[in-house]
């Protein structure tokens, strides 16, 4: 029976792409680095433990919810066929039980949090529902889906300081760029099959090399925002060190994929967006240490 229990919870898990949360979790404790420095001390371990239950309820609810909105697509995509719902794996009863605890645990972080959490988590939430559906009339699903992504940080900051500031706005917005970016990349193995299945993407619309072009414009956007928290923040040198690794991890995803060969996308995708959360986060992490 445990054994049971233990691979239906793998199995969930690998639906929702849990090991995944590595995109958005360095950026929202890089918000907390700025509510930090901004505020002149720690904050709480609870108050850490519920950010972080937060983004977890946050993250694994809108995968789920996304997931059983484009069931029917992902069944007629050779690419998403195998996923778990289009095959059985997991049910839509459990993929439902699965997004109204991760919600109850969202909104249940946001209360313990304070008022303003609670009170815009309901908007975050009804957000995560639209997103799926934007492919379905707009190429600019990309940008929503940042739109998603960019409220981990800002939220972090919302949590431990009760409001908002330009900092945690700038670096909210270098997310939803960098997100944007990336799904575009993410977009182009879709190409063909958006396109005759009449849904809308960067790609579908433009065609790869353009879509090529709007990506990398919008990761230097990325580059360059960073570099304006770092002017309008407390942080420092080694903050603009991280910035520039990321720049060059920026530089490389880009040098992996192409119009002609996607062979690589997985390491662009996967691999290099999780080194540059977690070098971005490393290094305002040092220089608000040191």
């Amino acid at each position: 029976m445990q054994s049971a229990v233990c691979r239906k919870t793998r199995t969930v898990l690998e639906m929702i792409k849990f090991s995944h949360t590595v995109f958005a979790f360095p950026f929202a404790l890089t918000g907390v680095v700025l509510a930090v420095l901004d505020a002149g001390a720690w904050p709480a371990w609870g108050q850490l433990g519920w950010i972080c239950a937060a983004l977890v309820g946050a993250r694994s609810g809108a995968m789920a919810v996304n997931r059983l909105i484009d069931v029917h697509i992902d069944r007629a995509n050779p690419r998403t066929a195998g996923r778990h719902l289009p095959t059985g794996q997991v049910s839509s009863p459990e993929a439902w039980l699965l997004v109204g605890l991760s919600f109850a645990l969202l909104l249940l972080a946001a209360w313990r949090l304070n008022p303003l959490c609670f009170y815009l988590s309901p908007l975050l939430i009804g957000l995560f529902v639209l997103y799926p559906f934007c492919k379905r009339f707009t190429a600019g699903s990309h940008l929503v889906l940042g739109v998603c992504l960019a409220a981990a940080p800002v939220g972090a900051w919302i949590a431990l300081r009760g409001g908002l500031a330009w900092s945690p706005l700038v670096l909210g917005l270098a997310v939803l760029v960098w997100v944007a970016g990336f799904d575009i990349l993410y977009a182009l193995q879709d190409e063909d099959f958006d396109r005759a299945y009449g849904l809308y993407s960067i790609p579908a619309r433009f065609g790869a090399r353009r879509a090529l072009g709007m990506a990398r414009l919008l990761h230097l956007s990325m580059v360059l925002l960073l570099v304006l928290l770092g002017i309008i923040s407390p942080l420092g040198t080694l903050y603009l060190v991280g910035v520039l690794l990321v720049g060059g991890l920026l530089f490389y995803e880009h040098r992996l994929v192409r119009a002609d060969d996607l062979s690589k996308l997985d390491t662009a995708f996967f691999a290099m967006n999780g080194y540059i959360s977690l070098t971005l986060f490393a290094f305002a992490l040092l220089d608000a240490l040191i």
